[in-house]
């Protein structure tokens, strides 16, 4: 008979684990948090799905499912079932302690709001040429400058290689 494994625990971070980019301030250790709640809705969903196929009749089950059978399976019902309350429990604290910062820090609304319908934000990426009087942002002026550069760079390994070609005949 197979077992099912053991659900991952709800992982605290070690902090030395943690780029010290998303501990600088406190702003980013809460976008920090908001990026383990995204990761802790996904879990969250994956427990769902799995408490609710060990809820379905054993004869239902598929061989590559590997659910366990008869008292197990109540067992593990249970298991998942309570790590699924924990992580509802923690994505409503972290949840709630984001809009406590953004309380507290006074962010006006208007800042946070979605985007319209059809919104297309722009390319920060390599673009054809804009019309005269368009402004660019300065990484968008750094990536477009790093392409060209790149592509000169390209072309002229590519010009020396073919003139090393002709000046060295190849023997047939």
């Amino acid at each position: 008979m197979a077992h099912r494994q053991e659900p991952p625990p709800i992982q605290e971070h070690d902090p030395s684990e943690i780029d010290p980019i998303w501990t600088s301030s406190r702003t980013a250790r809460q976008i920090y948090a908001l990026g383990e709640v995204e990761k802790d809705i996904t879990r969250l969903l994956s427990l769902a799905a799995s408490s609710v196929s060990l809820l379905t009749l054993p004869q239902t089950d598929e061989p590559e499912d590997m659910l366990p059978q008869g008292e197990e399976r109540s067992e593990q019902f249970v298991l998942e079932v309570s790590e699924y309350f924990e992580r509802l429990d923690s994505i409503q604290v972290a949840i709630r302690s984001s809009l406590a910062h953004i309380r507290q820090s006074r962010i006006a609304p208007s800042a946070i709001t979605a985007p319209p319908l059809g919104f297309v934000p722009p390319s920060l990426g390599v673009g054809l040429p804009r019309a005269a009087g368009t402004s660019r942002g300065l990484q968008e002026e750094r990536v477009d400058r790093d392409a060209w550069v790149g592509i000169l760079d390209a072309l002229t390994r590519l010009k020396g290689s073919q003139q090393h070609e002709q000046l060295i005949p190849t023997s047939q």
